[in-house]
């Protein structure tokens, strides 16, 4: 009879295409496309351009490279390009040394004066509205490090959601005198919600069951690993941002307007700065996810 191995081998190895190691080891290693890296370098920053209801104007590139790859810089300068030229951004300047692989983008935007979507400036009482949906990037990166195993088109969906995350610009421009207050999620959307609160010096109450969940979030099997990924998971990109009762036609057409779902999770209400994430019959619920923080 065979061997666990010798079926392995015979049945389920086949050449690795992608990874930097297939079938036949403990783990599997991936090579993520440096394409998509040039694209998250860039997005990651754009995003922030977004969160602020900025028009992206112009980026600063400081890079550190070990060696010469010119295959990999060629990828990445792909995938970075790409992206400015779909925002009319364009490359002004930088740096270019040699050391430990290290990129340093600096984005810079204009708008209006007074237009800003600031973080200190929402209301008691406004909606809290949500753009897309949380948690499809940190359940692929939960697949790559094995905490579940996801289909191979579930696994495909959310790794790009990881790798090459869609900054909401278009959005962030159409919100300029509508919403009063945004941030961009990339460290868990509760965390980042909590930056409004404390700068605005408000609390919120945000219905869970309002919250937006993709196809595949819902399908996770784990419900912990679902809800830690919805709540705290982190690079997403979304915005997140308040408004007036009064303005919620006005977000609305602007979501549909730059093509994006907004969802509207929530309220602000006088208060210590907090979420207080609340059951379909208003109570409590408890919180054990509250987000990254690149110093814990």
């Amino acid at each position: 009879m065979p061997s666990e191995f010798e079926l392995i081998a015979k049945y389920f190895t086949r050449p690795a295409r992608t990874a930097a190691l297939g079938v036949g080891d403990d783990c599997a290693l991936i090579r993520p496309p440096a394409g998509r890296l040039g694209h998250k370098s860039l997005a990651v920053n754009l995003s922030d351009l977004a969160a602020m209801g900025a028009d992206p104007r112009w980026f600063l590139l400081a890079i550190a490279l070990p060696d010469v790859d010119e295959a990999w810089l060629e990828a990445f300068a792909a995938g970075m390009f790409a992206l400015a030229e779909a925002h009319a951004i364009e490359l002004i300047g930088g740096d270019t040394t040699r050391g430990p692989r290290t990129i340093t983008i600096t984005a810079i935007g204009t708008l209006p004066p007074g237009y800003a979507l600031r973080r200190d400036a929402a209301q008691s009482g406004d909606d809290v509205w949500l753009s897309g949906a949380t948690g499809d990037a940190a359940l692929g990166l939960a697949h790559l490090k094995g905490k579940i195993v996801l289909t191979g088109e579930a696994a495909a969906r959310c790794i790009a959601r990881l790798e090459q995350p869609a900054p909401r610009v278009a959005l962030g421009q159409r919100l300029r005198g509508v919403a009063a207050a945004a941030i961009d999620v990339s460290d868990g959307l509760l965390a980042d919600l909590g930056h409004i609160l404390e700068r605005s010096k408000l609390a919120a109450e945000i219905d869970y069951e309002s919250l937006p969940r993709s196809p595949d979030l819902r399908a996770c099997s784990d419900a912990m690993l679902a809800d830690a990924c919805l709540l705290a998971g982190g690079d997403d990109y979304e915005l997140v941002f308040t408004a007036a009762p009064d303005r919620r036609a006005t977000v609305e057409a602007a979501g549909r307007a730059a093509d994006v779902v907004v969802t509207r999770i929530g309220r602000t209400i006088a208060g210590a700065p907090e979420v207080r994430l609340l059951d379909r019959a208003g109570k409590p619920l408890r919180v054990e996810h509250l987000g990254f923080d690149h110093f814990r």
